[in-house]
């Protein structure tokens, strides 16, 4: 029997920087009919508990064990006892680190990860207090022309969230002071634009340890976002297998079929699982939509079975 679940493995909510809460993408991943997601939040797990939590809730009226500690989605999806129960997603609790290579940001996602992991707990606090540091010199930098900008009226319009360039953008825009997000890239806060701090970032290799130390597998993200030469991207993967990469997001929103295969080659060649996802930002990225991307996405179910054998 043809197998026509999907998943899609690279999520963002508003912890970072996309619009959506963990619970909304629970809701909205069933309306679009998906088996399991990924919340994969920039430098952050805040959104996990909260979005696996949610879904084992939506499960406990078609449990047959009937304990909230034992419930897994897969056993609402396979209830039989009552009503018939929703399709309510697999929720894979993951990450997206960013991070440097040879002055170009890199990122690695974790998919199940142990976000209680001490190691894995404290990096993520120290990252936060770098992060911290660098906003509040690039609000410094934006008060010096005249934007009437702080770190702290950037955490209180938005409240749980972690800040990055995206919520600069959508406040300036609010403001007034850009007429669109992409002005803000281009004159303000863009890699090379005069306002932008870089923060501290890890390497790709300790990315994977972190990612590797609390269970997780570690993917490579959309590689050809990077925009490497073809021999440069080689060696890239060549250098994070050795460093104990996993897999390779070789399904994306925004690749072409031959970007795609490349890919795929990619992974056969050095022995990387296959990952695919949509980056769904909600509408901070307007036109990707979950699970279908611009609209041709699919991430087949298998993608995810073939991550889970090597878990076993």
């Amino acid at each position: 029997m043809l197998d026509t679940r999907f998943v899609d493995l690279h999520v963002h909510s508003t912890k970072s920087d996309g619009t959506y809460t963990p619970q909304e993408l629970v809701n909205y991943a069933m309306e679009k009919g998906l088996s399991a997601f990924a919340l994969t939040d920039h430098d952050t797990v805040d959104g996990i508990e909260e979005a696996m939590e949610y879904a084992r809730e939506l499960c406990l009226p078609y449990d047959i064990k009937g304990s909230a500690t034992n419930v897994k989605t897969s056993d609402c999806n396979g209830a039989t006892s009552g009503a018939m129960p929703p399709m309510v997603p697999e929720v894979i609790p993951g990450i997206e680190f960013s991070t440097e290579y040879q002055g170009k940001d890199v990122h690695i996602v974790g998919l199940y990860i142990d976000i209680h992991t001490p190691s894995f707990e404290q990096h993520l606090r120290d990252f936060v207090e770098s992060r911290n540091v660098r906003n509040e010199k690039m609000c410094k930098s934006l008060q010096g022309i005249g934007m009437d900008i702080t770190y702290e009226k950037l955490l209180e319009r938005f409240p749980g969230a972690v800040i990055t360039r995206a919520h600069y953008a959508k406040y300036m825009l609010e403001k007034g002071y850009i007429k669109s997000m992409a002005e803000a890239f281009e004159r303000y806060i863009g890699d090379y634009s005069p306002h932008y701090i870089p923060r501290e970032k890890v390497t790709p290799e300790q990315a994977i340890s972190l990612i590797l130390e609390a269970g997780g597998i570690p993917i490579l993200a959309h590689p050809i976002l990077y925009h490497l030469s073809d021999a440069r991207l080689e060696e890239l993967v060549v250098q994070l297998k050795a460093a104990g990469l996993i897999g390779i997001e070789a399904i994306y929103s925004t690749y072409a079929p031959a970007e795609e295969r490349q890919i795929r080659r990619l992974a056969e060649k050095y022995n990387l699982l296959l990952s695919g996802g949509s980056d769904f930002h909600g509408s901070n990225k307007p036109g990707l939509d979950l699970a279908v991307g611009y609209g041709k996405l699919f991430v087949p179910y298998d993608i995810l079975d073939k991550l889970k054998a090597i878990r076993a």
